[in-house]
């Protein structure tokens, strides 16, 4: 049963690529009594180590940041331009509220052009993101005090319980931090073969970056990314396009677009969900990529890298919806992968 009150304060603390303070500062505090190390790196990626018997390493990876904007121009009348920060669907935009982190947080709301203005060819165009102005209610004068060209924005929601789905902002990849964090802590209490760097990343939805520079100076001989992927479950979706299913468990990654996950790392993942009787589904996803491929790439060394991956309906959207059994059949899967590590024959 998923900690709930924990997942919701994790969602909604804001944390955009480049400006995780927030995220990193309460992943720092939960850190404390689960971790025999905790440090930061001059990047901002947190690392917490659980020691093992032997000196080699295990890089897990979760990302802090959520998808974002960050202001470009305010103009007289207080309107605020903005540039993304991460991939968004212009036309889920919309209307929506979001709070501009300034020299305090001001909300604000994405205004476009009224349907009733628009001429016969605006109405049939998709949106684009440079339609999109924001509106605080303010003056001009009062914008200017507050905000300035540089500061991040968040999207404003609450995560809410929704059938037997948590629904709201920033799963991506907020569900996957608090899957590190009950991980780290189930570990805490079992031996483990090796020393487990779990780390929580940043800048990966602008280009793994956290996770890049991290894995360099970590150098891990084994990794596991830890992701949300699609989950097209819905109405009007074909077989093919499905990708992976709510409730159907936890999803072992076989390959995105960055990344051919390690066939043995696959391997294992299977064999031993199967044997400890941990749901799971098989992933692949030919567009995107999660921080596995820097754990899998930029050690000095390389590494045996796979992922866990948390189906995710409404994918970078204003909401996103995850079931809670998936994410209790992922924190189970990662947690005996890694403790099992050295029973397995990598040679294979």
């Amino acid at each position: 049963m998923i900690d709930f009150d924990l997942l919701k304060t994790i969602c909604e603390t804001p944390g955009a690529p480049g400006f995780e303070k927030p995220i990193r500062d309460l992943v720092l505090d939960q850190l404390k009594s689960i971790s025999d190390e905790v440090s930061v790196d001059a990047m901002g990626n947190v690392i917490a180590i659980k020691k093992g018997k032997d000196r080699k390493r295990v890089m897990i990876a979760a990302h802090l940041d959520e998808i974002s904007f960050i202001v470009t121009h305010i103009d007289d009348d207080g309107f605020i331009r903005f540039h993304t920060l991460g991939g968004f669907d212009p036309k889920t935009l919309t209307a929506q509220r979001v709070i501009i982190h300034g020299r305090e947080d001001v909300i604000g709301v994405m205004g476009s052009k009224p349907i009733h203005l628009m001429q016969a060819e605006e109405r049939n165009k998709a949106p684009n993101i440079k339609d999109y102005y924001i509106d605080t209610g303010l003056t001009g004068k009062e914008v200017k005090a507050l905000i300035s060209v540089g500061d991040p924005i968040t999207r404003e929601r609450s995560l809410i319980k929704m059938g037997n789905c948590v629904n709201g902002k920033s799963l991506d990849n907020r569900v996957s931090v608090y899957i590190l964090l009950k991980t780290m802590a189930a570990l805490k209490e079992r031996d483990v073969p090796y020393d487990v760097y779990g780390t929580f990343t940043v800048q990966e939805e602008v280009g793994l970056r956290g996770a890049m520079s991290s894995a360099g100076h970590i150098n891990p001989h084994f990794g596991f990314g830890l992701d949300v992927t699609v989950a097209f479950d819905l109405p009007g979706a074909q077989p093919h396009e499905v990708i992976t299913k709510l409730g159907e468990g936890a999803a072992i990654k076989i390959m995105d677009g960055s990344t051919i996950c390690d066939y043995r790392m696959v391997q294992y993942l299977k064999k031993l969900a199967d044997e400890k009787n941990i749901k799971w589904q098989p992933e692949i996803l030919t567009a995107g990529g999660t921080d596995t491929a820097g754990i899998q790439r930029y050690g000095k060394d390389g590494s045996i890298a796979g992922a866990i991956s948390i189906p995710l309906r409404h994918l970078h959207q204003v909401i996103e919806m995850a079931h809670t059994e998936d994410i209790d059949h992922c924190i189970a899967l990662l947690t005996e992968a890694v403790a099992n590590l050295d029973q397995y024959d990598w040679s294979t």
